[in-house]
């Protein structure tokens, strides 16, 4: 086997958001960085190539969002109402969607460090803006942010990545493409480098430390029926074709112990004629969050869900996992002309897979692989439930919620009753993996018995620990980025010792 004798201090597998600032951080700190992607250029970068660019960090006044997305002082402030999101908050809302699982001392360095992780991405190149039309109505002239998320970074993943790989360009990064890592390479007690697997053949790459930000195992089809279960291996892939789980196997086979929600995933509801992995051209426009103003029902014309039980950036991750358990893991989701001009952008986009009717009758018809008889049924108990007598209010937990039916919608529970229906038909799309790498407070892999696998260092998707059931808009971006600084900081000082 071929080795390649070069002089890399900082060795980062992957190409995405925590890759680059793994990168990024260790090339700032002197070190002498190489990356390594399995895609070709044209594809890089991991699921951070499609996400649309949420990002969730503490903030308690706009002071701190004008420093972080300085345009906004271009804008009429007294119309928007951005609330706060204290870092308590912050804290809370993690432990509460894990179901107080999450690892407290990562979700801690999480919270306290993704604002500064914010300025220091905005001083690498990459914008941030106000998070309109995803994480806002306007409610008569005002915008009214809900949920805890601000900003957006501007351009999605597409500008993310193209800010990031220009500053790893002018700091003389190189990125590798085409190069698969098939194992880790181990010297005296410590990780020296990885074999990799291009065009040329098998080889070997040395550094003095290694840092594994390849993302989860979400693109490949015998893992998730491995790990997540029956059905999982047939769901669609929102993201890269190229996050295959080789970095997880890669550490196992060096001795790093894992954590996390091992048969958890990240997954939303994605139109049931996307392809079966991202399309870039596309990005994430074949998402469908507005559920909450609707209905969604299964096959037997059911409905499955509390679509009101919160805001989607709370509720979406876990209700794509229960499209898995549908009968032919489709749905479609069901609203009135009252909510349709709340809609986000990819209910507009082309193309979709979208049915309307001027009747609830013609619509049952419409509903390709769904039982007419059990929606319509489904449709007329829901209308006749009875409700409060309180204000439809999109931006707040407004009470309008039924009651008595087997599953009850606790907020925005409009009847259907307002002529033409739209219908959008939905299976389930997976995001990213939950279960991972255990790692210390310094981005560190660790063995079974907790101590540091030396040279070894992870960020982003591949580490486990903070992600059980269900996840918040936003903080993977933000995970990312603390991680990767952390970890390429890390990685850095001990291959400069």
């Amino acid at each position: 086997m071929e080795t390649h004798s070069e002089d890399i201090d900082v060795l980062v597998i992957g190409a995405g958001n925590a890759a680059c600032c793994a990168a990024l951080s260790a090339r700032e700190a002197g070190a002498r960085v190489t990356m390594i992607e399995a895609a070709p250029k044209d594809a890089r970068g991991g699921n951070s190539a499609y996400t649309g660019g949420a990002f969730r960090f503490p903030f308690t006044s706009i002071d701190q969002l004008l420093e972080l997305s300085p345009d906004l002082a271009e804008m009429d402030l007294s119309k928007i109402e951005f609330g706060t999101y204290p870092k308590e908050q912050y804290f809370t809302d993690v432990a509460d969607w894990t179901q107080y699982r999450c690892d407290p001392v990562l979700t801690e360095i999480l919270v306290d460090n993704s604002f500064e992780a914010g300025l220091w991405l905005r001083n690498h190149g990459v914008r941030f803006q106000p998070a309109f039309g995803r994480v806002a109505f306007k409610v008569g002239d005002t915008f009214r942010f809900w949920g805890g998320l601000a900003c957006h970074i501007w351009g999605g993943g597409e500008e993310l990545l193209k800010a990031e790989h220009e500053a790893l360009e002018k700091m003389g990064v190189e990125v590798r493409y085409e190069t698969i890592c098939v194992g880790l390479v181990e010297t005296d007690g410590r990780i020296a480098g990885v074999k990799v697997r291009t065009a040329d053949g098998v080889s070997e790459v040395r550094a003095k430390a290694v840092v594994l930000a390849c993302g989860g195992f979400e693109s490949s089809a015998e893992m998730r029926a491995r790990y997540l279960g029956p059905n999982w291996d047939l769901v669609k892939v929102r993201g890269t074709r190229y996050n295959t789980g080789r970095g997880h196997q890669m550490a196992i086979d060096a001795g790093a112990a894992v954590t996390g929600h091992w048969s958890g995933a990240h997954a939303c509801q994605w139109d049931m004629n996307a392809p079966p992995y991202g399309d870039l051209s596309i990005g994430d426009k074949f998402q469908k969050h507005n559920y909450p103003l609707g209905i969604v029902v299964n096959a037997r014309g059911e409905r499955f869900i509390d679509e009101g039980l919160d805001f989607h950036t709370l509720t979406y991750a876990k209700y794509g996992q229960e499209l898995v358990k549908q009968p032919g893991l489709l749905a479609w989701q069901v609203f009135d002309q009252k909510v349709t001009k709340y809609f986000r952008d990819e209910y507009r986009m082309r193309p979709v897979t979208k049915v309307t009717a001027d009747t609830l009758e013609e619509l049952a018809e419409k509903l390709e692989g769904v039982d007419p008889k059990g929606f319509l049924n489904t449709v007329r108990e829901y209308n006749d439930a009875s409700r409060p007598d309180v204000t439809f209010n999109p931006s707040v937990h407004d009470g309008l919620r039924t009651s008595g039916l087997a599953i009850d919608k606790t907020n925005w529970a409009n009847r259907l009753d307002t002529p033409p229906y739209e219908a959008y038909g939905v299976t389930a799309g997976i995001t990213f993996t939950f279960g991972g790498l255990k790692i210390s407070t310094q981005a560190e892999v660790e063995n079974m018995a907790g101590q540091p696998i030396k040279g070894l260092f992870a960020a982003g998707e591949i580490v486990g620990g903070l992600y059980y059931h269900n996840y918040g808009a936003g903080t993977g971006l933000a995970a990312g980025a603390v991680f990767g600084r952390i970890a390429g900081a890390s990685a850095a000082k001990l291959a400069l010792a």
